[in-house]
């Protein structure tokens, strides 16, 4: 297949490209390197094998509409986005720009260049809000939903909340309805928290990676300043690694009769859940550390609980994790190291 990654250079899209390139598919990546870290991916996809490289912004109607009328893609990986809820509030335009006005561009590209294509869209289990209608019981070490105690299906009522909910929900429904209206294969993946190899994390986003780096980070230095978190650390979150992640988006596009038109929850499921206080645990016991920590107030529309339901794609494409919390957090832990 020909497959195109938006974002190909970020942490999800750089692991597709990889593996697409292992698979002997034809790739392009589109990419404006302006992600930290990204420049560091391009580098290492450059030895994976040889791809087509388009160093722009998905803003840019014309650029993205070139790239797929160039390449005529069967399948899009559309991962290219701004994924930090507190860049959102702190420039909404651009966030808006990216995420749905970038989603846009991708479509239009499509229906009009590769109609036929299958797009997969990387969304976030922001698009249902804070959750605060729910019922919850506060345990020593995180927070429970009662009210679904095998994790959140998609059934849950969307409720856009920030600018970066509600640019990640609205590019979510312009997804979905281009299947309605337009017939393109498009599927919508609202992901939980994934981590993994090529992730640089920051203190904005992706939380797994980031506090791995403050854990390493206080083995070489235990005298070193306590790092912040937001809230008490009873905020329960389940975590997908990525190998198990870039195997959903391959068999999403596999079972593409199945799948078209869908959203699905992905993440890690209830048996890979955890609460920032439970990862220090495991952090704690695996590094020997004693993790110093300071709290901050809540973000604004956090949720204290989002566990995926992963059923309806066991369900519609026979995917489920496989890869168990503790054995990610060790190849994690590999991995930050390794690129210090």
């Amino acid at each position: 297949m020909k497959i195109l990654v938006t974002g190909g250079c970020g942490f999800l899209g750089s692991n597709l490209a990889s593996e697409a390139l292992r698979l002997g598919h034809e790739v392009a990546v589109y990419d404006d390197l302006s992600r930290r870290g990204a420049d560091i991916n391009l580098a290492w996809l450059r030895g994976q094998g040889d791809f087509a490289m388009h160093q722009a912004d998905v803003a840019d109607a014309d650029r993205v509409a070139g790239a797929v009328r160039d390449f005529r893609p069967d399948v899009v990986f559309h991962t290219a986005g701004q994924v930090a809820m507190t860049t959102s509030l702190n420039n909404p335009r651009r966030d808006f720009e990216t995420n749905v006005l970038g989603g846009f561009n991708v479509l239009e590209a499509l229906r009009q260049h590769a109609p036929n294509a299958t797009i997969i869209f990387s969304s976030t289990n922001k698009v249902y809000g804070d959750l605060e209608d729910h019922r919850y019981t506060e345990t020593t070490t995180r927070y429970v939903c009662d009210d679904f105690p095998h994790g959140f299906p998609e059934t849950v009522p969307l409720d856009f909340r920030t600018p970066y909910g509600c640019s990640k929900g609205a590019a979510d429904q312009y997804i979905r309805d281009y299947c309605l209206s337009f017939g393109i294969n498009s599927v919508v993946f609202r992901h939980s928290s994934i981590f993994g190899g090529r992730q640089f994390a920051s203190i904005d986003q992706g939380w797994i990676g980031w506090f791995v780096s403050q854990a390493v980070e206080t083995l070489a230095r235990p005298d070193r300043d306590p790092f912040t978190i937001s809230g008490n650390g009873k905020q329960v979150r389940d975590v997908l690694f990525a190998p198990d992640l870039v195997d959903c988006y391959f068999k999403a596009v596999k079972a593409i009769d199945q799948t078209r038109g869908q959203a699905f929850n992905i993440g890690g499921g209830m048996s890979n859940s955890l609460s920032l206080l439970e990862l220090f645990g495991l952090l704690e016991a695996e590094l020997g550390v004693q993790l110093r920590y300071t709290e901050l107030p809540p973000r604004s529309s956090d949720q204290k609980v989002f566990v995926a339901d992963v059923g309806k794609a066991e369900r519609l494409f026979g995917w489920r994790p496989t890869i168990a919390k503790e054995e990610g957090l060790r190849q994690m832990i590999d991995w930050v190291r390794a690129s210090a």
